[in-house]
């Protein structure tokens, strides 16, 4: 039988959601994280099925996730309800994924097939401005790596990078590689958030994860910055090296 992922559903409704695919003929393996891709890729998946009735952010971040990661960002991304506001947000993202209710998933499952090319969302945004840089802004560089001026890519008008600077700025760019760095830096990235500065955590892709053996990753950083009172609400790819989440202070 086909295998598929459901993702963002817990409780009576995650059940409730696995009989019903499993009535309609798919082995279901239902997660809180989507896991690792190399498991992934050695055992086939049909789709991803992601909750939108409860915590869209965390469905939204987890499809724009898949679709950064190269090896598994053709795995079809199955949206099931939510808010009609928020899906609108995310289908103009995402719109090559599919979007549908509970009564009508597994119908919309049989016609699921693997992306092609699949949109990556953001549209002709460049770099910078995925990375909430706008015209005009004071951008803070905490621990860069080499070439980065490279990375980030050209700026919006007037925009600037400022490495380790004294103040908290308009945005800051926080690169991170290891999970005891990212800790003990957590309390102090909190303050400059705190102070209305934008904190974007840049951190290595899982293919380069694995090749250093550095255990930072998407699930510890979300964990940890909503631990101390932040929110992510973006997610982005950056090259094929580095992914970024966006945080605010929660509300």
């Amino acid at each position: 039988m086909p295998r598929v992922l459901l993702l963002n559903s817990e409780g009576t409704e995650a059940k409730k959601l696995v009989e019903q695919l499993r009535s309609g003929g798919y082995t279901v393996d239902c997660r809180r994280n989507v896991g690792s891709v190399r498991a992934l890729r050695e055992s086939p998946l049909h789709a991803f099925v992601i909750d939108l009735s409860r915590l869209p952010s965390h469905g939204r971040h987890f499809a724009m996730w898949i679709r950064s990661m190269e090896s598994i960002r053709n795995i079809p991304v199955v949206f099931v309800d939510g808010d009609p506001e928020k899906v609108k947000k995310i289908r103009a993202e995402l719109p090559d994924a599919i979007y549908t209710s509970r009564a009508k998933l597994t119908g919309a499952l049989r016609k699921a097939k693997p992306l092609a090319n699949p949109a990556l969302g953001y549209g002709n945004r460049t770099t910078a401005q995925k990375l909430g840089i706008k015209d005009g802004a004071r951008v803070a560089v905490i621990d860069p790596p080499a070439g980065y001026v490279k990375l980030v890519g050209p700026l919006p008008a007037g925009a600037s990078l400022e490495e380790e600077p004294d103040d908290a700025l308009a945005v800051t760019l926080w690169f991170v590689r290891d999970p005891e760095g990212y800790l003990a830096g957590l309390p102090r990235m909190r303050k400059l958030a705190a102070a209305k500065s934008r904190l974007c955590v840049i951190y290595p892709k899982q293919q380069t994860l694995k090749a250093r053996g550095s255990g930072v990753n998407v699930f510890t950083i979300r964990e940890a910055a909503e631990a101390v009172g932040l929110a992510a609400y973006k997610t982005c790819s950056v090259d094929k090296t580095w992914s970024a989440i966006l945080f605010a202070l929660k509300k």
